[in-house]
């Protein structure tokens, strides 16, 4: 069985109805979050090429959209 839950109070609640008995013991699995990463530059994407040429068109524009 594989549930959502979420931690309060020092205690795993479960988001959705748990059909256990009162007391049975339970392995919880927490994935640990992947670090993330810098935003990359507009100029290492695919699509940068395309407004190489453009002077009207700067990256602060772009990560606006």
């Amino acid at each position: 069985m594989r549930t959502p839950a979420k931690y309060e109070d020092r205690v795993f609640k479960p988001l959705e109805d748990v059909r256990l008995a009162d007391g049975t013991r339970v392995e919880v699995y927490v994935p640990t979050e992947a670090p993330r990463e810098r935003p990359k530059s507009i100029r290492d994407t695919a699509i940068f090429g395309m407004w190489a040429d453009r002077d009207d068109i700067t990256e602060s524009l772009v990560r606006r959209m």
